[in-house]
């Protein structure tokens, strides 16, 4: 999980590098006792391209995705209404304990 949640957070930089040069970015890490929350979101800089000059789209954000949920986890991706682009992920740290699934059992009735 460690390395998924690093995996998004370069990938995030990457694109905010190559699509939105000069913006303001904001990192941020926290967690409960059950999920880990990472967010990346900038201002939008002022030169947004949608494909870097002299290069090529890739399917970054997909392979992101599937990393995430293939660890229980969730990817969400899209543009901000004051302008800028967020990236969330949220993994699991720990599966719930039984106890946490399951209600207590009744007890038994009383005997006859």
């Amino acid at each position: 999980m460690e390395i998924s949640a690093y995996r998004v957070a370069q990938e995030a930089l990457t694109n905010v590098r190559r699509h939105a040069p000069g913006a303001q970015v904001d990192v941020r890490l926290d967690a409960d006792s059950t999920w880990l929350h990472l967010s990346i979101t900038d201002t939008g800089g002022p030169q947004r391209t949608a494909v870097p000059a002299g290069g090529q789209g890739g399917f970054g954000l997909i392979g992101l995705r599937e990393r995430v949920e293939a660890l229980d986890g969730a990817l969400h991706t899209g543009p901000l209404p004051e302008g800028g682009w967020e990236v969330k992920a949220t993994f699991r740290l720990r599966a719930p304990s039984p106890a946490q699934d399951t209600p207590a059992p009744a007890d038994p009735p009383p005997a006859a």
